[in-house]
């Protein structure tokens, strides 16, 4: 596989871990019923896109190393911000 189809593939799945966080967030806030077992999904959803995006980072161009940079923080912030409404 061409180094610049890994860097690619790496970037979407970082990508996409982060959407998955943002939609488990949102079904969080939404459907208060099973709160436990929901924070316990978005802990592993948020442990698989921090790991995607560590993985995406050893392989990224400048740009998506920007893009990344900021996946990885505003997760640090979607952690915070659930931590605050427990």
């Amino acid at each position: 596989m061409p180094y610049h189809k890994d860097k690619q593939q790496a970037f979407q799945a970082a990508q996409q871990g982060f959407t998955d966080v943002q939609n488990t967030v949102n079904e969080l806030v939404l459907d208060g019923g099973s709160y436990g077992s929901q924070l316990s999904h978005l802990r592993n959803e948020v442990n698989e896109a921090y790991q995607q995006i560590e993985n995406a980072l050893e392989v990224a161009s400048d740009t998506q190393k920007e893009q990344l940079q900021k996946f990885k923080s505003d997760l640090g912030s979607i952690v915070s911000e659930v931590n605050g409404e427990q």
